[in-house]
């Protein structure tokens, strides 16, 4: 019994630890996407397209973890910023892509090694060896917890 409830305090502690954890990165990514003149899903959107290329709009949420709702509002913000187009797709009326626009393309260009480089630095407290075996223990921890 004594063994069960040390495992569960164990456990609670991980969980505080590794909120706290995650805050604290998420603020420093938060801050560091602002100094771009963009919030993090609009980054996210861009980021996607940049790496990925044309996106049909009604994907786009759940490769960015955004609800499809929220989609469209940011969708017509970029496209505001002149940084993305809506483009039809030519096999299927039903389906619009979102596009990277030239400006989009240079702006991603410019900020996005710089943004590699302020992730690498939040995370340059660890080795390489512990980001490795961080990655491996996270993925299964998630695993788990997604099949509860």
């Amino acid at each position: 019994m004594a063994e069960k409830r040390e495992q569960e305090n164990l456990s609670l502690k991980l969980f505080v630890v590794l909120t706290r954890a995650l805050q604290s990165i998420k603020k420093q990514v938060e801050a560091d996407i602002r100094s771009y003149g963009l919030n993090t899903t609009e980054f996210g959107v861009l980021e996607l397209l940049f790496h990925k290329g044309d996106q049909p709009i009604q994907k786009i949420g759940d490769k960015v973890l955004l609800a499809s709702s929220s989609i469209t509002y940011v969708v017509d913000k970029l496209e505001e910023k002149k940084y993305l187009e809506r483009r039809p797709c030519p096999t299927d009326r039903r389906i619009t892509h979102a596009v990277l626009t030239d400006k989009g393309r240079e702006l991603m260009e410019e900020i996005f090694p710089k943004h590699r480089e302020a992730v690498h630095n939040i995370f340059e407290g660890l080795s390489t060896t512990e980001k490795e075996t961080m990655i491996t223990q996270l993925k299964k921890l998630g695993l788990y917890a997604e099949d509860l």
